[in-house]
């Protein structure tokens, strides 16, 4: 225990660096239930929509929307969606899938959507980007 005291207290950069790691790849795993929605993965979301009649809620920008999306989602730029939620209060009922990018920004709109009382809130695990790598089609105008 005193060697391991003693490098500790020698290689004080390493110890800094390898606590840093841990403490980034601790967030990293909490932060999802941080925002009060489970992640699902592409495949599993294909699941919700066809057998539990799941929406997708995309709140990416305008650009990143028009780009590609997934079939029937309902487009809600994140930073607006708390002024827009009632355009979702008739899905209440229904599961929610938020999808972004790659994850984040639909992580805080879960956490919005559970603010407003929503129950079935999922966030696409890899967001619009996890989707396409999964070889799922978006649709392109």
């Amino acid at each position: 225990m005193d060697q391991l005291i003693e490098f500790a207290a020698n290689h004080w950069f390493l110890t800094l660096a390898l606590f840093t790691v841990f403490g980034l790849l601790l967030w990293t795993m909490i932060s999802p239930g941080t925002f009060g929605a489970e992640g699902v993965s592409p495949t599993e979301a294909i699941g919700l929509i066809n057998h539990e009649n799941a929406i997708v809620l995309d709140v990416r920008t305008d650009s990143e929307f028009a780009d590609g999306y997934i079939l029937n989602a309902i487009h809600i730029p994140q930073p607006s969606l708390p002024d827009h939620i009632k355009k979702l209060d008739k899905h209440r009922s229904r599961p929610i899938i938020a999808a972004c990018r790659s994850g984040s920004r639909s992580a805080k709109a879960c956490a919005v959507l559970r603010k407003h009382n929503f129950e079935r809130v999922y966030n696409l695990t890899g967001g619009v980007a996890g989707w396409q790598n999964a070889g799922l089609p978006l649709v392109r105008k």
